[in-house]
């Protein structure tokens, strides 16, 4: 048995860490967007896994919330 998980399974789980890194701060998904410079739309497609980020988002997102990108994940 594989001990990586399905790719979706994978999406999802960074966009519920998302989520969880946003709410942690009070953040809205409007301020947590602006702070990383992304639209709203993406963020939100982020959050539910249903996007595929790029490293150089991720990247960003960490910075953003002054987290390593391994604790993306």
């Amino acid at each position: 048995m594989s001990k990586v998980p399905d790719f979706h399974d994978f999406q999802r789980a960074i966009g519920a860490r998302l989520r969880e890194l946003r709410v942690s701060r009070g953040w809205t998904q409007e301020r947590a967007a602006n702070h990383v410079g992304l639209n709203i739309r993406h963020w939100q497609k982020a959050e539910s896994g249903s996007v595929n980020l790029t490293i150089r988002t991720l990247h960003r997102i960490a910075a953003a919330f002054d987290v390593a990108p391994a604790d993306l994940l």
